[in-house]
């Protein structure tokens, strides 16, 4: 497939949007404010305070398991003291497409149900924290968030104290150990949530396929980077089962099966949650080479390091000049200075590749909030996941 040919897809492969966008979204202008911060904030909600909410359900239940665990001893503080650290901040975006979901069948739940669900909501972020610690461990990332990735801190941590063993190995089984945890808990805290069993079911359900999800696609990922090639369709499917669809469809589609959505309304909810997460994702591969790493709290052009087989380079490789694109093929995966990395990013800003992600973005945004328009949820809950669809496409973290 060309570069000029290349659009995301839905669940049928064989279906691709036959437009472009003639622009894109307003962004801001400055790196002064990120984009899902102020979008959140403008919401016809208090966004920061349901974060708040989300964070207190968190720290509940991580204090709950420092009480379980306690009689293992120090080493678990340890793990759990890094766990405590992983869950704490963030724009919170699965736990409000979680919210929302239910919202948009359920508009006006009880003080009971509210606070039942915004622990559902909050599994969802245990499973996001799970992700990425395996994710790190697996791409060989130094740090998150701006503070070492989990196996770097446990690695540094038994070279500190000096102990017998390989620092890495220490640090890689300590992070497979934790991301297990997450998970567990992010099953726990669900299962748990305070709803009736009849609720919960469903929602465990759409859990346990997500969770199959973002596992085949993240090893689909390392795949395509072990085979050094992906297509533009094999980048896509990638972006869809690692991360479009536990970003923001499945989300949803948990908020709503605790509400007692049915099939109509899943559907209408994946005809805006999956071309936007399609989008989310777009924006992840743009700032994974392009962001600022003071506000991704990653290094620069952390993708080209880490040898990633994005959308973005899968269109950058297909329309750059053959010396540009042997360039950047050969570069994938290897240490990279900054003016390396400064090369790279020309060729991919020459290719075109660049401005036609962001053209992209622009077209599954309007996509997915053409499908709310249409879907006949609840009118609150539809006015705030438009906020949302800004907030997740135009964030430069």
């Amino acid at each position: 497939m060309s570069a000029r040919e290349a659009s995301p897809t839905d669940d049928r492969p064989d279906q691709r949007p036959d437009r472009r966008p003639d622009r894109l979204p307003d962004q801001a202008d400055d790196g002064s404010t990120d984009g899902a911060e102020a979008a959140l904030e403008s919401a016809p909600w208090d966004g920061s305070g349901f974060r708040a909410r989300v964070q207190a359900a968190l720290d509940a239940h991580v204090e709950e398991q420092v009480t379980r665990l306690a009689p293992v001893g120090p080493d678990a503080t340890r793990l759990l003291d890094e766990a405590r650290a992983l869950v704490a901040g963030g724009k919170r975006l699965r736990a409000a497409f979680c919210w929302w979901g239910f919202r948009a069948l359920e508009p006006d739940p009880s003080p009971e149900t509210e606070r039942a669900v915004l622990r559902a909501c909050a599994a969802l972020e245990l499973l996001h924290a799970s992700a990425l610690v395996h994710d790190d461990l697996m791409d060989a990332s130094d740090t998150r968030r701006g503070r070492p990735a989990t196996h770097r801190a446990f690695e540094a941590e038994h070279r500190r104290a000096g102990w017998t063993g390989d620092p890495e190995q220490y640090g890689a089984a300590a992070a497979i150990l934790l991301g297990d945890l997450l998970l567990t808990w992010a099953d726990e805290l669900l299962r748990r949530c305070g709803l009736p069993l009849e609720r919960v079911v469903p929602a465990l359900e759409v859990f346990d396929l997500c969770r199959s999800e973002v596992i085949a696609g993240q090893f689909l990922d390392v795949s395509v980077q072990a085979r050094g090639r992906a297509d533009v369709d094999a980048a896509m499917t990638v972006l869809r089962y690692k991360s479009a669809k536990y970003s923001i469809e499945r989300p949803l589609h948990v908020g709503a099966a605790l509400a007692g959505a049915g099939p109509e309304e899943l559907a209408a909810l994946t005809a805006y949650g999956l071309p936007l997460g399609e989008a989310f994702q777009l924006r992840d591969d743009l700032l994974g080479v392009f962001g600022d790493p003071a506000t991704t709290g990653k290094p620069a052009g952390d993708d080209l390091v880490e040898g990633k087989r994005t959308v973005l380079v899968a269109l950058a490789l297909d329309a750059a000049a053959p010396e540009e694109a042997a360039l950047l093929d050969r570069s994938l995966g290897r240490p990279l200075d900054a003016a390396a990395v400064e090369r790279l990013r020309e060729v991919i800003t020459d290719s075109g590749a660049h401005d036609q992600v962001e053209e992209v973005i622009g077209h599954l945004t309007e996509r997915a909030t053409g499908a709310l328009a249409a879907s006949g949820l609840d009118p609150r809950a539809q006015e705030v996941l438009r906020d949302l669809a800004v907030a997740a496409t135009q964030r430069r973290t």
